[in-house]
């Protein structure tokens, strides 16, 4: 068989394929609808979540079971935290020492302070030790032509001014060391910071782990699957369980195009359960398909066109979700009704709820 011929025979199995799907869809659609109402059939569904480990580790136990009704914020699942809490102890220690770091930096700045306030009236002495000895050097110089002063004096009082100034240079020296000893040991408390903020970091990563391996639910709603067991060891991401939110539950539907490309967004929604027949529950359209489910491989004339059909989803209000949450049940099958005319609703479809 040529590659070409089984293109060909692919190419009509999906579309005789499409076909089908067509016509079971149109053969289930409702007979004798009142004028200006189109309906469709549909199944209650509600958004999943996945109540997940954060990190790898044991279950260690699961609080919750199938089917129970759970809060936002409710402790569902808890992790095994002994590691995690040896981990926070140590990071702990670490950030204690760092700490004491910290302190002890501090005090050699005290101390650095000290010695150069210590170092800079040294040099204040030397300064005035240098005055002296250079005003009697001086007198000397002045005295000595006149044989006033012996030439060893006047030696002597040279002799004095030099070491006085050497000694003042010496003491600016200390001066300047004592300073670099200051910048040093401020460069130490600085460095202590840093190593103090590195380990409250750490300290807090980990309490955030320890925090996260209790697993609390997100949203207001019903486990629907425990997907772990306690004892059981889970990967990063690994799931618990899984949760529907029954505050956001919807109808899907489909309608052919002719009905569905006159419904705008936030059009009213007439949802009937085959379960509850007798109640007639109010929703909103929140989404239309912008791609036909059902598509012909050409469409070219009007008629085949009307064999598209296009999802449709119908949000039910919240507030009237809360007040029944009780009874929502995801997967019921029923009826999903919408107006495409003008038009009042008709008796039959009226808004009746359960008291």
């Amino acid at each position: 068989m040529t590659s070409t011929t089984t293109w060909v025979l692919r190419t009509a199995g999906i579309t005789a394929l499409g076909v089908i799907i067509f016509l079971a869809w149109q053969a289930l659609q409702p007979n004798g609808l009142p004028e200006g109402i189109a309906g469709s059939n549909g199944r209650i569904e509600a958004v999943e979540i996945d109540l997940a480990s954060k990190i790898p580790g044991r279950v260690e136990e699961i609080l919750v079971n199938e089917g129970d009704f759970i809060k936002a914020g409710q402790v569902l699942a808890k992790m095994d935290s002994r590691v995690l809490d040896a981990r926070l102890r140590e990071a702990q220690a670490d950030l204690q020492k760092a700490e004491v770091g910290v302190t002890t930096s501090h005090s050699r700045i005290t101390q650095r302070e000290a010695e150069k306030t210590a170092t800079q009236a040294i040099v204040t002495q030397r300064e005035a030790e240098l005055d002296v000895a250079d005003k009697r050097l001086a007198r000397s110089k002045k005295l000595a032509p006149k044989d006033a002063v012996a030439q060893s004096v006047l030696d002597e009082h040279r002799a004095l001014f030099l070491s006085a100034k050497a000694a003042v240079s010496a003491a600016k020296a200390e001066v300047a060391a004592t300073e670099a000893a200051l910048s040093f040991a401020r460069s130490l408390v600085i460095s202590a910071q840093a190593e103090v903020a590195a380990k409250t970091a750490s300290v807090e990563r980990i309490q955030a782990d320890i925090n996260d391996s209790e697993l609390k639910s997100p949203r207001d709603g019903r486990v629907q699957y425990r997907v772990a067991q306690p004892g059981e060891i889970l990967r990063a991401g690994g799931t618990v369980l899984n949760l529907v939110d029954l505050s956001d539950v919807y109808m899907t539907f489909f309608l052919a195009t002719g009905n569905a490309g006159v419904i705008p967004l936030g059009a009213e929604v007439r949802i009937i359960l085959d379960a509850i027949p007798q109640y007639v529950m109010p929703a909103k359209i929140t989404f239309v398909s912008s791609v036909a489910q059902f598509t012909p491989k050409t469409v070219e004339t009007a008629e085949e066109r009307q064999k598209l059909v296009f999802r449709i989803k119908a949000q039910i209000d919240p507030t009237l979700l809360r007040e029944h949450i009780q009874q929502v049940k995801t997967g019921v099958p029923g009826m999903a009704y919408v107006r495409i005319a003008d038009r009042p609703w008709p008796a039959e479809l009226q808004i009746k709820l359960p008291e």
